[in-house]
């Protein structure tokens, strides 16, 4: 069975973290390729949605969005009764898990591409609506709990003006209002080029998931179990949304991979200014360490094999 190459380098970037070489790229080619991929991403899908009714579009992303709701919903009794964590470290986790990953989407995308299976590529107007919901889950959950504070306007800014939405959901814009013709001459950078960023940006992803196993001793086996089962949970309730929003199969396996992701970007800073107590490293280990590998290795083919087709 053939390999996705772009798997291949997250492997190389795991190797060099694992053996401890100093392969990492620098800070700033790092941040770029992020915003990069977050603008790529906005744009190929805002193309595609000037294609589409836009009502139509918002109709499917009724059970997409109550998929983000519902995962941190979830999420947190099983993190309360079953692994029995602070409420804290709970809100903030499930938080996490309600959310999405764009690395990971972006992957997702690479890999029904190299496979030829079609999807609607307007998708990433879901990844945006995605980035607030378990947000805001998540700090009623604290609330309830009696724990966190209010946030005030730095939180709201935090969760509604993040660089993930302002560049993702500018690119949408922009896609939107330029289509085909008016993105066309910057399509050799924004399209062409893709992939080969997208596998640079994964040999660090890699490091530093190999560089933060070191942590894994202070989760315990709950937590660990909770890493990888977890995905497989949101999986399934995203194919039953993309069902239910009536997507091709391309479609299903992406809000599928929506599903089992978990945020490390947008979430944790939220989470810092909404729960303060909270233990916000376990979540960025569990997201980064755990979850995001399970995905790219294991995760995105199986979700494939089963939804893709």
């Amino acid at each position: 069975m053939d390999i996705d190459v772009i798997i291949l380098f997250f492997g190389l970037g795991a190797f060099a973290g694992l053996v401890r070489t100093d392969l990492r790229l620098p800070t700033g080619l790092y941040e770029s390729l992020s915003l990069y991929l977050l603008l790529a991403l906005g744009l190929k899908g805002g193309v595609e949605l000037a294609r589409f009714p836009i009502g139509d579009v918002m109709l499917q992303a009724i059970p997409v969005v109550a998929m983000g709701l519902l995962l941190p919903l979830l999420c947190y009794p099983v993190l309360r009764r079953v692994g029995r964590l602070p409420a804290t470290d709970s809100a903030s986790i499930a938080a996490h898990y309600g959310s999405v990953s764009v690395a990971t989407f972006a992957v997702g995308i690479a890999h029904l591409d190299s496979l030829g299976i079609s999807y609607e590529a307007y998708l990433p107007v879901f990844v945006v609506l995605l980035e607030m919901p378990a947000i805001g889950v998540g700090i009623w959950l604290a609330r309830r709990a009696g724990v966190g504070r209010t946030g005030g306007g730095s939180l709201a800014h935090e969760v509604f003006l993040n660089k993930g939405i302002l560049l993702m959901g500018g690119g949408l814009l922009i896609g939107a209002l330029a289509g085909p013709s008016g993105v066309e001459p910057i399509a050799p950078v924004f399209v062409d080029l893709f992939k080969g960023l997208l596998a640079l940006f994964l040999v660090e992803m890699g490091f530093i998931a190999a560089s933060r196993l070191k942590d894994l001793r202070e989760l315990g086996l709950f937590l660990l179990a909770f890493g990888t089962l977890m995905p497989l949970a949101g999986a399934a309730m995203g194919a039953l949304a993309g069902t239910l929003a009536g997507l091709s199969p391309g479609g299903v396996t992406m809000v599928a991979t929506l599903g089992a992701s978990a945020s490390y970007i947008a979430v944790p800073a939220a989470m810092r200014m909404a729960i303060p107590e909270a233990r916000h490293h376990l979540s960025i280990t569990l997201s980064l360490a755990i979850t995001f590998p399970f995905n790219v290795l294991v995760g995105i083919p199986l979700y494939t094999n089963f939804f893709g087709h």
